[in-house]
């Protein structure tokens, strides 16, 4: 019982970090909601008996990760771009909340299919979720068996998220 009241709790807060990471103007504020959103889901992890998950998290992301942010943050200088509206960043807002709400709606949809079933469909074929512990084997194995075509899609997505930073980095000539 302490356990659901604990994970409630640490759900709601990430939930309400989340989001005021994306609705917050200033963008320091939005880093430190970041960090205490990286920290609620850390211990969410905990309380699914995840251990390595958590500490990789606070490690990772809440270490590695967000002094990236925070250095990107100072690249950019977002105050001064804070102040420009135009027509184009309005349209890239509205097309920012259309593919947003086209995502919530297909992960919606595919929870609500999914709620009383113990398998993910993947690519026509039934993959049973594992019922181990948080282990790094248990987690080594399950991502390089089950998983490796998503775990390349990520390396994929991760690596143009990285051509996308030098590209805003890089100064207009």
């Amino acid at each position: 019982m302490l356990e659901t009241i604990v994970l409630l709790v640490l759900s709601f807060l990430a939930v309400a970090s989340a989001a005021v990471v994306v609705f917050h103007k200033d963008v320091v504020k939005s880093a430190i909601a970041l960090v205490m959103h990286f920290f609620m889901l850390a211990g969410i992890y905990l309380t699914l008996s995840a251990q390595f998950l958590a500490v990789m998290q606070i490690i990772v992301y809440a270490g590695a990760i967000m002094v990236l942010v925070v250095f990107v943050i100072m690249l950019l200088n977002a105050e001064e771009e804070a102040d420009k509206s135009s027509l184009k960043q309005q349209l890239i807002k509205l097309f920012a909340v259309a593919i947003g709400l086209g995502m919530f709606l297909v992960v919606g949809t595919y929870i609500v299919m999914n709620f009383f079933d113990n398998t993910i469909p993947i690519y026509s074929q039934n993959v049973t979720l594992p019922t181990t512990d948080g282990s790094v084997q248990a987690i080594g194995t399950a991502l390089y068996t089950n998983y490796l075509f998503p775990l390349e899609i990520i390396g994929i997505m991760l690596l143009s998220a990285i051509i996308g930073a030098v590209m805003l980095a890089k100064k207009k000539i």
